[in-house]
């Protein structure tokens, strides 16, 4: 087994909630089948390298070609801000403008996520600025016409996302639409309308689901809007107050 399997076996024993596992040992091994020696319990290892960083998982994604996505990308789009950020935003995929400059939310949703997380920030009196907290895709790479990335992309990526989180140590994540939210919560029936608004965890890590800026800039989603101002003035107060 490689250290990428072992790895995605650790993780999926960590999704089913198990914490400790059993090793028998080369004594245990050779004895007689009918007999039950005491097995040491271990810890299930962390899934992360020791002492990871941002740099170091950035030159793990090296020239990515692990998934489909690599045929039709420009750039990769690792993430930008503050890497000692106490809030961490994740959205869905880079767009267009994102893979054409190889950075997260820098086209219309993402001038819309700027003025919510400054205009929100500024009326309750937090003084934090875009660059004060780090953004950050499920997906690196676009997918073709912005669909919604497949489950196995979301896998190989998936595994970068939670080193980025591990690595950052924030106090909280802002999860920004479904795409986002079943990365983190393995959220598959239950939308966007029924997860925001509540606070979830991801690893110990409190979690707002809210919606993407994307969905917000739809005419007739409007309403919408409102309910993520509230969902993200929670987030707000609860991480800098």
């Amino acid at each position: 087994m490689t250290k990428d399997q072992l790895r995605q076996r650790l993780e999926f024993y960590q999704d089913l909630g198990i914490k400790t596992i059993y090793r028998r040992s080369i004594i245990e091994r050779a004895m007689p089948a009918n007999s039950q020696p005491p097995t040491p319990v271990l810890s299930l290892p962390t899934l992360e390298p020791d002492h990871d960083t941002l740099f170091k998982i950035q030159q793990d994604i090296g020239d990515c070609k692990r998934c489909v996505l690599h045929q039709g990308r420009n750039k990769i789009v690792f993430g930008s801000g503050n890497e000692q950020s106490k809030l961490v935003f994740v959205g869905e995929g880079p767009g267009a403008d994102e893979d054409q400059q190889g950075l997260p939310f820098v086209g219309r949703a993402g001038q819309l996520l700027t003025q919510m997380i400054e205009g929100t920030a500024g009326k309750e009196g937090i003084p934090i600025k875009r660059p004060d907290v780090y953004i950050c895709n499920v997906v690196k790479c676009r997918p073709p016409e912005n669909r919604t990335p497949q489950p196995d992309e979301m896998e190989i990526c998936g595994q970068f996302l939670y080193r980025q989180i591990q690595a950052i140590k924030p106090k909280a994540i802002c999860a920004l639409g479904g795409t986002a939210a079943k990365a983190l919560l393995g959220a598959k029936e239950a939308g966007v309308t029924r997860l925001r608004g509540k606070w979830h965890t991801w690893r110990d890590i409190p979690v707002m689901v809210s919606y993407h800026p994307s969905y917000l800039l739809r005419p007739y989603n409007q309403n919408a809007k409102k309910e993520a101002w509230e969902d993200l003035k929670k987030v707000l107060h609860y991480v800098y107050d």
